[in-house]
């Protein structure tokens, strides 16, 4: 969604768009850790003491969350004709269900209260970084920066795709020093002109880009790339987010050991991006359909 708003691009195509490589990291993930457990010993050891019967019985309190999914999707993504409303008010029906399933489990005023305290501070925050990023936005069209930057890419003599990957690059190396939002804000207004002009412009077609999809597509390729090097870039040292999140929840793991231990999925990240560079219909299948 930040991304969206810098960008001013479709939150619905974006948010669909990050379907298939999500579940394509989750598959990748999954195979790692498969493949680790069959040749490392000790790694997984087998889980013993619940039936299969007991297994399936803990299901059921999860589903009402995958309805509160599939609601908001068939909302936003009607199958059966026209969207029924837009991405912000299937994020409102969501609410509103997540509300009714929590009045309904016996949440209690105190609780309710405490809920949309919280909810009131983060939108504040986030609505407090959407018009800094507008006015940052504003005053670097003002010094033409993006235009400069553009006509820079656009004149080196190299492949537009290596350029491109030079530009991931430069985020992972950012993302050792910096958080991934402060990461997106700070370049996205340099970085999405230079690669939409490298692309051919916004309007472009197709069979006249320079990455083979149209402006649009571009927009929302390069989108999902970033927000994947955001989430590489939490797991990077020294400030990998995730890393810390987890040594503080384990007293008995170190961040160095963390870091460690993070190391086969920071390369399967790698080679998740990889594959989403070299086959960008992974990304774009489903928006074409949408479109």
């Amino acid at each position: 969604m930040i991304y969206a708003i810098i960008v001013e691009q479709d939150v619905g195509k974006l948010l669909l768009a990050g379907f298939i490589p999500g579940a394509f990291s989750a598959v990748v993930y999954a195979a790692l850790i498969i493949g680790m457990a069959m040749t490392i010993k000790g790694f997984g050891p087998p889980v013993r003491g619940f039936t299969w019967r007991e297994r399936f019985e803990s299901l059921p309190p999860a589903l009402p969350i995958v309805f509160v999914v599939f609601t908001i999707i068939l909302f936003v993504y009607n199958p059966f004709g026209d969207a029924l409303g837009t991405p912000t008010e299937g994020g409102a029906l969501g609410a509103f269900v997540v509300f009714l399933i929590a009045m309904y489990r016996g949440m209690r005023w105190s609780e309710l209260k405490d809920a949309l305290l919280e909810t009131a501070k983060l939108s504040v925050m986030i609505f407090t970084i959407i018009w800094g990023v507008l006015i940052y936005v504003r005053f670097l069209g003002f010094a033409d920066l993006p235009g400069a930057f553009s006509d820079w890419i656009t004149g080196l003599e190299q492949s537009p795709m290596l350029t491109l990957v030079f530009i991931l690059l430069a985020y992972a190396v950012l993302g050792m020093f910096m958080d991934a939002i402060g990461m997106l804000l700070l370049t996205l207004p340099v970085v999405y002109p230079a690669i939409m002009a490298l692309n051919g412009g916004e309007m472009v077609s197709a069979a006249d880009s320079a990455f083979g999809m149209s402006g649009p597509m571009c927009a929302i390729w390069f989108g999902i790339l970033v927000v994947k090097m955001a989430e590489f870039c939490l797991i990077t040292p020294p400030i990998g987010l995730n890393c810390f999140v987890v040594a503080g929840v384990r007293d008995d793991l170190s961040v160095q050991d963390v870091f460690r231990g993070v190391t086969p999925f920071f390369i399967a990240d790698a080679v998740t991006i990889a594959l989403l560079v070299t086959f960008p219909q992974i990304v774009l299948w489903l928006p074409s359909l949408a479109s």
